[in-house]
């Protein structure tokens, strides 16, 4: 039991999107909150006002369809639990077809009201350049991908020097189901059995001379997004984006991350494979593939046509695409524990992008769980960790130990930011999928819809169990 009283405030760095909820959360609570942000005192490259939980790119928060989509089961929760962001965004919404996008000034405004006229919460407007200090007690770090270079040294220094990344190059992942395993196989390269594996550790897709090609040659003739002035080119270790490889020479991806030495095709033993596509389980559940070697500055729409030219991928469904850009955070799954705390120093958690997530909701969402952890240990109560099943606790799972570490390629980080995905989600109990009556041809798109609504349904049920169904909605009047 935390022995500080619970007038102590718990203090929150950082007034974005993760940082605003933590402090909603805790006051919410009972709890005072001392909210810390440096915009007001320093600005960043990216944010335009001193507003909180701005929103730096895109005004939209993605789908909030929450009977088969995943991004709008964790709004819904979001809202079963009083959430602050949901609450302003719903108020804020503007025309989107079924995704949630709003007037991002109304909304920045609406955030910052709520967090000044909320009598349990102090702005203070100053930078933080280093850890909070241990005689705060309870605190979070919400700094996001833009962290200030003196708290982000400080970081490094208490979690260690490879703990801490800059910059991401993230490869596609793909649905393990939507992987033609007809046409691909499992092997590892030249059969090799590595720490933990089976010598069959990869998905391979094979492509003859003609497929090699005119992949490359779409490669090299795809759209791709620039890197912003102040991100500079951050081409390093080896992470080149696949198609700045192939623009080096035509045999270069077949001598890189396509190389089809040490493989033999399952499926047809006698004809060796020009070029070879691997995938790598991404997650414990083994839910989802990553596609090794393939980080990427294409856009998305490129990306998705592109990829689906490889043999075996030709209905490949992404629970992320690539990418290449700034973004700070820590390698959790080692560092934190299932509360988002500091393994190496107690009362001290993470919360938002700086954890490893990806997107404005998932952001919120650690943030509204890190708050109601901060919150709970302040008063003395069992911290209540969200069932595995919903949204919110796959998430939490995921970042804080449900990615698989690699020690295949020394000095890389294996861990990557990460969108909510139904990938992250348990599988559902054998036999929950039930062929409707009267449907003669049950299988692929239907079938998948039918799973991710049954899945849908579990999470926001198991969410209700969770809160006891006595989570009010946030108030922002």
């Amino acid at each position: 039991m935390n022995t500080t009283s619970t007038s102590s405030p718990i203090h929150v760095i950082g007034g974005g999107l993760a940082g605003s909820e933590a402090a909603w959360q805790i006051a919410s609570a009972g709890v005072p909150v001392v909210l810390h942000e440096m915009r007001g005192v320093r600005g960043t490259d990216a944010h335009k006002s001193d507003g909180l939980a701005e929103l730096v790119c895109s005004n939209s928060f993605r789908s909030d369809d929450a009977t088969s989509n995943a991004v709008g089961v964790i709004h819904a929760e979001m809202r079963m639990a009083g959430s602050l962001i949901m609450a302003c965004a719903d108020r804020h919404q503007v025309p989107a077809g079924g995704a949630l996008a709003v007037d991002r000034d109304g909304f920045s405004d609406a955030v910052t009201k709520a967090i000044h006229n909320n009598p349990l919460i102090t702005v203070v407007r100053e930078e933080i350049t280093g850890l909070p200090p241990k005689e705060w007690g309870l605190a979070i770090v919400a700094t996001g991908p833009l962290t200030a270079p003196s708290l982000a040294q400080a970081i490094q220094s208490e979690t260690g020097a490879d703990a801490l990344a800059f910059f991401d190059a993230i490869a596609p992942i793909v649905y393990r189901e939507s992987i033609d395993m007809d046409i691909c196989w499992y092997q590892s390269r030249y059969d090799k059995v590595g720490p933990g594996g089976t010598g069959k550790d990869y998905i391979n897709c094979p492509l003859n001379e003609e497929q090699y090609n005119a992949f490359v040659d779409a490669l090299i003739a795809g759209d791709t997004v620039g890197f912003k002035e102040w991100e500079g080119t951050p081409y390093f270790d080896g992470c080149l984006p696949i198609e700045v490889m192939a623009e080096r020479g035509r045999e270069t991806l077949r001598h890189g991350p396509m190389k089809p030495m040490g493989l033999t095709n399952s499926h047809n033993p006698t004809v060796k494979a020009y070029a070879v596509v691997q995938l790598r389980q991404d997650n414990a559940l083994g839910t989802l593939y990553n596609m090794v070697g393939f980080q990427t500055k294409l856009k998305y729409g490129a990306q998705a046509e592109i990829f689906r030219m490889i043999p075996g991928l030709e209905n490949a469904e992404f629970a992320r695409l690539g990418g290449l850009h700034r973004n700070t955070y820590i390698n959790s799954p080692t560092l934190l524990d299932s509360s988002l705390t500091l393994k190496s120093r107690p009362g001290l958690r993470f919360a938002g992008q700086i954890t490893g997530c990806e997107g404005y909701v998932e952001s919120a969402s650690v943030g509204l769980l890190a708050g109601r952890f901060a919150a709970a240990e302040r008063k003395g109560e069992a911290v209540s960790l969200p069932p595995a099943t919903t949204a919110l606790g796959s998430l939490l799972g995921h970042i804080t130990g449900g990615h698989i570490v690699t020690d295949e390629e020394p000095g890389k980080r294996s861990f990557q930011p990460m969108n909510i995905n139904f990938g992250l989600f348990p599988e559902l109990q054998p036999g929950s999928i039930v062929k409707p009556e009267g449907v003669k041809r049950f299988r692929g798109k239907d079938k998948t819809i039918m799973k991710r609504q049954l899945i849908a349904k579990r999470a926001l049920a198991d969410c209700a169990t969770w809160l006891g169904q006595a989570a009010p909605l946030a108030e922002t009047a």
